[in-house]
Formats: structure tokens, C-alpha cells, sequence
């Protein structure tokens, strides 16, 4: 079984390092880092008061993420996922401009948006602080021709970030940008779970969520992409 990354163990076993954790990400993010730490394996033989006895020959080194296009790294992680939020951004921007959502599901666009903006908003500053330079906003392009086809997507939008976010929480060693990710997930994660039951799909596909890949992840999300 693979061991956790570097940044995930030390929150896990770090008390001043968990506490700031969960300031930032709140009691869903807590929930998140175990299941993240459970897939990712950890060190069954810590104990308290000791470290573990993992060496860096035991983690692989420069392993592939699929974000590369996006820059090296966490850095090329956090950008790949600021194109996510790009599209989610923009999507639910034109879908409260449509005209075909009312009342309480045009509420719900606005405010799915919003939080969807702030995530922009927090990744583009944690990769300035990084000195990285924040991907550009690419041009998208969304069927937006009824309610239903409308809410399908944004739960197929939902599904897919919550999912991409999990497919690369191993990948992350950055403390600030591992937080973000978690948190942003658990948003995702809930988002989805109202327009699945929205389009009557059901909460959950299952007891635990699917990983996708950055491959997988962006061959969905193409069709979307304006020339």
C-alpha cells in the first residue's frame, strides 16, 4: 500500500498543523482528510510520541499527475484546478442568465456560482503566494437549452469537480494548497449531492466517491472549451 504524501501524515499527526486544518477547512474537510489518508495508506506503525520510520526511497519521486500542461507540480495541480472553477464559474453564471431557471433553483444557481468565484478567488491567491502565475480563464461554451438539460449538467459539472479534486489530494505536498483542496472538495462533494437529487439521481453513486483522473477530467470537460 502506497504511503500518504508527506503533507497529508503531518496533518494527520501534528496537532498544531491538524488545528489549522480544520480552521480552514471545517468538520467536512476533517472527514475528507481521513478518507484521503485511508486511500492514500498510512503509517499503521507510528505511534505517539515517535515519527515514522518511512524513508524518502520509499516515495516515489516526480510521479505523474496529468496536470503537467498546467506547470509542475502543486503548482500545475492548483492551476488545473483553477480551470475547473473557471468553467464552473462561468457556467453558472450563464445559467442564472438563461432564463429558464426560477424561484428557488435560480437562487440556488446564483449562490452555486458564488461560492463557485470565491474558489477562484482562493486558489488564484494561494498560487500568487506560491509565485506562480494563475492559469487564464479559458473561453467556454454550455447547451443551455432547458431546466432539465440546465441541471443535468450541473450535476455532471459537480460530480466530475468533487472527483477531480479526490484524484489529486495524493499528489498535493503543499499544507496551504492540500487545505484548499479539501475544503473545496467537501463544497463540491455537497453541491453534488443536491442536483443529484435535484435530478433525481440519488445523493450518492455509492458508500465512496470515485477518483478521476486530470486525463479523464479534461476529455469530459472538452466539449465545453470554446475554439
Amino acid at each position: 500500500m502506497p504511503e500518504a504524501p508527506s503533507a497529508v501524515r503531518e496533518l494527520a499527526s501534528d496537532p498544531s498543523s491538524r488545528k489549522r486544518f480544520l480552521r480552514q477547512a471545517g468538520g467536512a474537510g476533517a472527514a475528507s482528510l481521513a478518507a484521503f489518508i485511508a486511500a492514500c495508506g498510512g503509517d499503521s506503525k507510528s505511534t505517539s510520541g515517535s515519527k515514522s520510520q518511512s524513508t524518502p526511497a520509499s516515495t516515489p519521486m516526480a510521479a505523474m499527475t496529468g496536470t503537467e500542461q498546467f506547470g509542475e507540480g502543486d503548482l500545475g495541480i492548483a492551476n488545473y484546478a483553477l480551470t475547473l472553477e473557471y468553467l464552473e464559474t462561468e457556467f453558472y453564471n450563464r445559467a442564472a442568465e438563461s432564463g429558464m431557471l426560477k424561484g428557488k433553483l435560480l437562487e440556488t444557481a446564483k449562490r452555486f456560482g458564488a461560492e463557485e468565484q470565491a474558489h477562484v478567488d482562493a486558489l488564484t491567491a494561494l498560487i500568487k503566494k506560491a509565485g506562480g502565475k494563475p492559469a487564464d480563464k479559458p473561453k467556454a461554451k454550455f447547451p443551455l437549452d432547458s431546466r432539465k438539460s440546465i441541471l443535468h449538467l450541473a450535476a455532471s459539472v459537480e460530480n466530475l469537480g468533487a472527483n477531480a479534486y479526490l484524484g489529486q489530494a495524493a499528489n498535493i505536498k503543499d499544507k496551504e494548497i492540500l487545505a484548499a483542496a479539501l475544503s473545496i472538495h467537501s463544497v463540491e462533494a455537497r453541491h453534488a449531492a443536491v442536483l443529484n437529487l435535484a435530478t433525481k439521481a440519488g445523493p450518492a453513486a455509492g458508500a465512496f466517491a470515485k477518483p478521476a483522473s486530470a486525463a479523464e477530467v479534461l476529455k469530459t470537460v472538452k466539449p465545453f472549451l470554446a475554439s
